[in-house]
């Protein structure tokens, strides 16, 4: 489907042999180009140190030993090198065109929303970044979480819900939640608070990945290709979401004073904002920033972790017969790795949430972080530092499924190749 999409050059559905003929010369002449490219020392072979030099210049860091499974991948003549006919062959017809496919589909850079959005920013090439990808992609991935959020609000104003009222929502499924809002304000009352919650995507989105790029450069200097190790993307990773939730932290209480709001209460995100300024002050639109910020680093450390773990799990099982591990295993490294993080964090978030809406419980303690933590202990136990988990962890594949599907579709709007 691939090739035809892209040799019907009268667009007339079909594939003519002259048309196949100009995609196989084409396509021959860049695979031939990448191959000089890639074949430092001119030996017309590739080895796996080249392999390896390649993969690093475009953003993957790979072991010698995953170096050989992609090699081994292509080498058919056992010398384990590759030669011309080989790297052809291999690639002419091959989902994957060459090295910077490879790079591309494991450099954890699905932009895929579950709602948290503190994970690490996705891994760009200095080709993508100079050709204006970036921003196309960054405005997908933006549409797709507004999308994604949407879709899965309900769920999330339900987990708010469990969180802020701990104890006393005990015997409360996701049906009688859900019905409870439903009677207390109509149906529309299951998606209040998702107006900001999406109107934060973009500014945090936009934020964080600015900020990852000056700390990126900070780091490894100019003069480098731009790519980070695992513990340096994690670093990189998590001062950039610091940076980000100080900028638009208001924004998040305004969320969670709004998505716990009974009818009526107030108007809008600006009714809201000034209620709480008048009564509360500024400091109110900054409760729960420290466990907030404290949340950031459980959750970037082990989503980083867990999809290495999966990635070189794949890398070292199944690369030997293809480098290219498909969608859904993409996906799947991506939502469990994601899942891993916000199991870690929870607690944190949990106690962001708390604290966040403790000034709209009336005559409720107005509790420090700490505070919190030995009330909950002291009131539900341990488990009560998971209240609301269930729906979280319900919206995840739905919110994966939904965002994935609505990049995609916005990237080929926008212009950008897969």
């Amino acid at each position: 489907v691939l090739i035809v999409r892209e040799s019907d050059t009268n667009h007339d559905g079909l594939l003519d042999f002259e048309e196949f003929s100009q995609y196989l010369w084409a396509h021959e002449k860049e695979l031939r180009l990448m191959f000089h490219t890639l074949d430092r020392n001119h030996d017309g072979r590739i080895d796996v140190g080249e392999i390896q030099h390649s993969l690093h210049n475009l953003g993957l860091d790979v072991s010698t030993e995953h170096a050989i499974k992609i090699l081994q991948s292509m080498d058919r003549d056992g010398t384990m090198t590759i030669n011309w006919n080989e790297w052809r062959d291999h690639f002419l017809f091959n989902p994957l065109h060459n090295m910077e496919g490879i790079a591309h589909y494991w450099k954890h850079s699905l932009m895929f929303d579950i709602g948290e959005h503190m994970t690490v920013p996705p891994e760009f090439s200095q080709q993508e970044r100079q050709s204006g990808v970036v921003w196309r992609q960054l405005v997908a991935g933006a549409m797709a979480g507004a999308v994604s959020r949407t879709g899965t609000a309900p769920l999330d104003r339900l987990k708010v819900f469990l969180q802020v009222h701990g104890s006393s929502s005990r015997g409360i499924n996701l049906w009688t939640g859900l019905r409870g809002m439903v009677q207390e304000g109509g149906v529309r009352a299951l998606w209040r608070g998702n107006g900001i919650n999406v109107l934060k995507i973009a500014p945090e989105s936009a934020i964080k990945f600015m900020a990852y790029e000056q700390i990126k450069w900070l780091i490894r200097g100019r003069n480098e290709a731009g790519t980070l190790r695992v513990q340096e993307r994690f670093i990189a990773g998590s001062l950039a979401g610091a940076t980000a939730q100080t900028i638009i932290y208001p924004m998040e209480v305004l969320k969670t004073r709004l998505t716990l709001r009974k009818t009526g209460q107030y108007s809008g995100i600006v009714d809201c904002a000034r209620q709480i300024l008048r009564k509360e002050g500024v400091r109110a639109f900054y409760r729960g920033y420290v466990p907030n910020t404290l949340g950031i680093i459980p959750y970037a450390g082990i989503d980083l972790a867990v999809y290495e773990t999966l990635k070189n799990a794949w890398l070292q099982r199944y690369s030997k017969g293809s480098a290219d591990p498909g969608v859904l295993v993409l996906l799947g490294c991506g939502t469990v790795s994601s899942t891993c993080g916000q199991l870690a964090s929870y607690p944190l978030a949990l106690i962001r949430t708390r604290m966040q809406a403790q000034a709209s419980t009336e005559g409720g303690p107005k509790l420090s972080m700490v505070g919190q933590f030995k009330h909950i202990i002291s009131h539900d136990g341990v488990p009560g530092l998971y209240r609301g988990i269930a729906p979280n962890f319900l919206k995840v594949i739905p919110a994966v499924s939904i965002s994935y599907v609505v990049y995609e579709h916005m990237k080929k709007a926008l212009g950008v190749k897969s």
